[in-house]
């Protein structure tokens, strides 16, 4: 593996230069849905609201400002796992290495809420937008794990694609499960399934947070799984910390879930 890339006098590591890669095609995934959905979305632009909505290029604005918000709320998660390992040495906040992946979905989340308001476009359609292309940006984020063999492998494996990381940052001459890989691939179909479903919905036939709720839902489950062949320690019940909030977000995309199309079907009865 190559944990960083030595061009010159430059030294970069190759997790961050995916990270950033994820972040851009992440920004082009979100341009192009907020440029499908731009009819849908006029109808919260009003001369009280000029200028609200959403114009040319501000995906990237809003991919930036979420990303480095899931970056920080990904280490905070991290590291306040192992809150002694904080005290005795603070300065593995600003460490290079660990990063949760619900911390991340957190810091992101409250960020988009954020960002929501401002576009005044309501919460759950705008995080049906940003679905899909955060699912990709995780996706090829974790190529980087991949790159930089940080410790995100799985458990030891005799199958032909087995992988080890003698020179990673967490290294291994054991050959095991490549877990970065099989997100990779695993987060790129659910990206597409969610893509499937905002085009659903821009017919009419889905309602508003239903790709939200896709999200939470098969990324959570997605995750859980992986977890069972990853080597992270156990904590609730024999599960890891990621498994318990796999577990949280499923149930909440889930009653989220229900609750919408309980209200979809309801709204015509009341009519």
């Amino acid at each position: 593996m190559i944990p960083f890339l030595h061009l010159g006098p430059l030294t970069i590591p190759t997790f961050g230069l995916m990270v950033a890669t994820g972040l851009l095609v992440a920004a082009y995934v979100l341009q192009a849905d907020f440029n499908r959905r731009r009819g849908q979305l006029q109808k919260y632009t009003s001369p009280k609201n000029a200028g609200a909505a959403v114009d040319k290029d501000e995906g990237f604005l809003i991919i930036g400002i979420a990303g480095l918000a899931g970056l920080v709320g990904a280490r905070l998660y991290h590291v306040l796992e192992s809150p002694r390992e904080l005290i005795a040495n603070p300065s593995v906040l600003i460490s290079r290495f660990g990063f949760a992946w619900f911390g991340g979905f957190l810091g992101g989340f409250l960020a988009l809420a954020f960002l929501a308001r401002r576009f005044r476009i309501p919460l759950l359609e705008f995080l049906d937008l940003c679905s899909p292309a955060a699912t990709v940006g995780y996706a090829l984020g974790r190529i980087g794990c991949l790159l930089s063999g940080d410790g995100d492998y799985g458990v030891p494996t005799n199958l032909p694609w087995g992988m080890s990381f003698p020179n990673g940052v967490v290294p291994t001459i054991e050959r095991v499960h490549p877990t970065p890989v099989y997100e990779f691939f695993i987060w790129f179909a659910i990206a597409a399934f969610l893509w499937w479903l905002g085009k659903r919905a821009l017919s009419g036939a889905g309602p508003s947070g239903e790709v939200f709720c896709g999200y939470l839902i098969l990324t959570g489950i997605a995750r859980f799984l992986i977890e069972f062949i990853r080597i992270n320690p156990r904590s609730f019940f024999g599960l890891s910390n990621a498994q318990a909030a796999s577990l949280v977000s499923i149930l909440i995309g889930m009653i989220l879930l229900w609750r919408i199309k309980r209200g979809a079907v309801s709204k015509p009865a009341s009519a």
